[in-house]
């Protein structure tokens, strides 16, 4: 079995917050993908940018997009699912979430 090592540099470090929203071109380089990916989980319903109205080019997102987006690209990765299919078990995975919430977080 061969064990791969990976060096990370860390060249430029910025918040994610509300006054600092990630663009779409973020999303899709921290996600290794391109903008037509992040395009797809927007229309999965995976993530949401913060003014859906605005044009494409002008989407900014929140941190829990960046999150989202990590998520559907591990599940992509990891079980080779399309979009659609990551999308459905990150819904539910939020559904189960909310539900143990509900119940006291059984």
């Amino acid at each position: 079995m061969q064990i791969r090592q990976t060096t990370v540099s860390v060249l430029h470090c910025q918040p994610v917050d509300e006054d600092h929203p990630l663009r779409a071109e973020e999303i899709a380089r921290a996600a290794g993908d391109r903008i037509e990916w992040v395009i797809e989980l927007v229309e999965a319903g995976v993530i949401a940018p913060t003014a859906p109205e605005a044009p494409r080019a002008q989407w900014a997102f929140h941190g829990e997009a960046l999150r989202g987006a990590l998520e559907a690209r591990r599940l992509q990765r990891d079980f080779d699912v399309g979009v659609d299919a990551a999308a459905l078990i990150i819904e539910l995975q939020r559904e189960v979430r909310r539900l143990r919430g509900m119940l006291g977080g059984r």
